[in-house]
């Protein structure tokens, strides 16, 4: 034998050293990971990848977030440090992130400090306030957890970061957002005007409204314009108009809708009856939109009370009109006429609004007022919404929807099949509920010519919301049964933009269905999105929807999933295919159809005549049409603007994909805000319930009855191989 190298040991664990930083410069250079989770929350989406991929010009993300924060915080940083360090492997030179640490004023006055919180309040990031614990303790802690994207002049903020939950698509839709204003911005041939109108009279009465820093606006106002302009390549464009006589200001209140204030004469303070206006304006082509500039509030006994927007809330809802005016994102109908939804003016508090939809919609969608009775559909519109209708359609405004649809125009319907009316206040008014009214607008041809039919019944479930009920009425919860409950079983998670929606609630939902066989031989798709569970039922008559009057029906014969969801897709046949084509009635007979005369005859032309023409369309091209029988979806009793719960998720994950945008459906998508477990039948559950009790136990015991017969048969092989000598 040699002699053993006393160097051996040393040589060993240098060569291990050297290999082990060899291993960590090759995984600097050469970036890989794997992510392992269901949805690929750690990775970036192929869409993400795309939009940066395609940057033109330096983009830089300004990050301000205060360093040591406690859990979940702190991992909030670290989630977004990645995401930016993936971007930007994607996006090569013209992306660019920094990180700054901004502690509070509470933190101490040092210079760099100051400077990082002088920097973030220019770009409108401010603290916010965030709950930690420390020892055994609860306190609240101001922190900065915001950012900004500077692309070219543009600017867009994210203001507060504080979850993970949805960052990629933030981040992703807010990039394409810069690249799409960029673009707007730099094709606009003129600047948009922003008008401030604002009486010198009232100067007089600003003291007794609290109003005391009115005689300032004009500056404060002129002041975020340039701060803006600076941001928007100069094309925003100030102007103040103080309108003196009272026939100017009415002239201008019924122009442009803003608001006129008068008030009787103070003789105590030697003040005149008098009037004024004020209002802010933006208007850009022809189209005109009023801020919100002075609020009124009623306070019980105290009485109105007045308040101006702040300066940081005119930036903001300066900046969004901008945004909406010049088109920056992709148009989507919404049918403003004929009862629906969409008739409401935007931003106003009532009770069955639609302003969480608006708040939701608008951050990727231009919506796009159409009122039917007055104008025609765009061509343009890649979409339309029709939600509530409550009037009867005409043949002639039926006939503008079809063609819509023959052009490739999608249909997002959410209507309703019965109308719900609330009791008067004479007699017994005030102890009945509300009356339900079976409802025909006319829509239902176009469907059923389709396949699609809606039926006039309620779906009530079992699986359904349950009411939390005061202590005084007793405690407890009780079921509300026209609400129910659409669990992952029962929603169609083939398609894409579905998949990762794992539940949802629905109300007042009616049953829709459609002729398969009749739309397979049209050479259309269907897709059934929702349905209730099997313990629901239909209500079709004596509707009450009182929840202490509901009970599940004895005779589970009467019970059974219901659709409540459809997608069809394919190339739609005209419903006035073979029909005459309608004519519009004259403004003098209220818009009504009405039977053409003898010499109409030749307006109503026999379709046979002119299908060649090419001003009707017998055929169209490939379009879709949703389809869901309850406009409660969309209202803000159930949608939360935040697009944080699964209703809202469903919602927009339907309208992008019916506008071409699925990956941006998919990223929304990839962080579970409700992923509740599977069901499992009741011998299942106990079955697994008692495996887990005794089944480990038993599984030890087996095991170590193993091990003794193994220890028994090894010792008895030993015993062979070494057999006792006899003496």
């Amino acid at each position: 034998m040699g002699a053993p190298n006393k160097y051996g040991k040393y040589i060993k664990l240098l060569t291990y050293v050297v290999a082990i930083v060899l291993v960590n410069i090759v995984g600097i250079t050469l970036f890989a990971r794997i992510d392992l989770t269901a949805n690929k929350v750690y990775s970036l989406s192929a869409v993400s990848k795309e939009v940066v991929a395609t940057l033109t010009e330096p983009l830089t993300i300004k990050v301000f977030f205060t360093r040591d924060l406690p859990a979940p915080h702190n991992n909030t940083e670290q989630y977004l440090r990645d995401m930016l360090e993936e971007y930007s492997l994607y996006a090569g030179k013209y992306f660019n992130y920094s990180f700054y640490d901004v502690n509070p004023e509470s933190a101490g006055p040092s210079e760099q400090a100051m400077g990082n919180r002088k920097l973030a309040g220019d770009y409108g990031i401010y603290p916010v306030q965030i709950q930690i614990v420390e020892n055994d303790e609860i306190k609240f802690k101001n922190a900065y957890m915001g950012l900004v994207l500077i692309h070219g002049d543009v600017i867009e903020r994210i203001p507060t970061l504080t979850s993970t939950a949805g960052l990629e698509y933030k981040l992703t839709t807010a990039i394409q957002k810069l690249n799409n204003k960029i673009s707007a911005l730099l094709a606009l041939q003129k600047k948009v005007q922003i008008k401030l109108f604002l009486s010198a009279s009232l100067n007089t009465v600003a003291p007794y409204m609290g109003l005391e820093n009115l005689k300032t606006l004009p500056r404060r106002t002129e002041a975020v314009v340039k701060k803006l302009n600076r941001k928007n390549y100069d094309k925003l464009q100030f102007e103040h108009i103080a309108p003196v006589s009272a026939t100017e200001q009415n002239a201008i209140s019924q122009a442009y809708n803003i608001q006129a204030l008068e008030w009787p004469a103070i003789p105590d303070a030697g003040i005149a009856a008098g009037q004024g206006v004020i209002g802010l304006v933006m208007e850009y082509d022809g189209n005109k939109t009023q801020l919100p500039l002075l609020n009124a509030i009623n306070l019980p006994i105290i009485g109105t009370r007045y308040s101006l927007a702040e300066a940081e809330q005119l930036e903001e809802q300066v900046n969004k009109t901008l945004e909406t005016m010049i088109g920056i994102n992709q148009d989507l109908g919404l049918l403003s006429s004929h009862g629906t939804l969409g008739a409401a003016a935007p931003g106003r508090q009532q009770a069955g609004g639609i302003n969480s939809f608006r708040t939701m919609v608008t951050e990727n969608y231009t919506i796009k007022p159409v009122d039917l009775k007055k104008e025609a559909i765009p061509a343009s519109l890649k979409s339309l919404v029709i939600a509530q209708p409550t009037e009867i359609f005409s043949e002639y405004e039926l006939y503008q929807i079809d063609q819509a649809l023959m052009r490739g125009t999608n249909l997002i319907i959410f209507m309703d099949t019965f109308k719900e009316g609330m009791p008067t206040q004479q007699g017994f008014g005030m102890n009945r509920g509300p009356s339900y009214t079976p409802l025909d607008t006319g829509l239902e041809k176009l469907l059923a010519h389709n396949g699609i039919s809606l039926e006039k019944a309620y779906v009530l479930d079992e699986n359904c919301y349950k009411q939390r009920v005061s202590q005084a009425m007793g405690g407890g919860e009780r079921n509300i049964y026209f609400a129910p409950i659409i669990k992952s079983r029962h929603i169609n998670q083939d398609l894409a933009f579905m998949q990762n929606i794992k539940g949802l609630i629905t109300v007042k939902a009616s049953p829709v269905t459609v002729d398969e066989k009749k739309t397979a031989a049209a050479g259309l798709t269907v897709h059934k999105l929702l349905a209730s569970s099997e313990k629901s039922w239909k209500m079709n008559t004596n509707i009450n929807l009182n929840p202490m009057f509901l009970s599940p029906p004895a005779d589970t014969q009467f019970s059974g999933s219901q659709p409540l969801a459809w997608l069809v897709d394919g190339e739609f046949s005209s419903y006035f295919e073979g029909r005459q084509i309608p004519v519009k009635a004259a403004e003098a007979d209220g818009g009504a159809d009405k039977p053409p005369a003898a010499e109409d005859k030749a307006a109503q032309r026999d379709l046979s005549m002119i299908q060649g023409k090419g001003d009707f369309l017998a055929k169209g091209t490939r379009a879709k049409i949703f389809i869901m029988a309850s406009s409660e979806m969309i209202k803000d009793n159930i949608l939360d603007p935040n697009e944080t719960s699964p209703n809202g998720l469903y919602v927009l994950n339907v309208i992008d994909a019916l506008n071409g945008r699925e990956n941006i459906a998919l990223m929304r998508g990839k962080v579970q805000q409700y992923n509740p477990l599977d069901d499992i039948e009741a011998p299942t559950r106990t079955a697994i319930k008692m495996l887990n009790i005794a089944g480990l136990p038993i599984a030890v015991t087996i095991f170590g009855f193993f091990i003794l017969l193994r220890r028994h048969a090894r010792k008895k092989r030993i015993q062979l191989l070494f057999p006792a000598k006899s003496n």
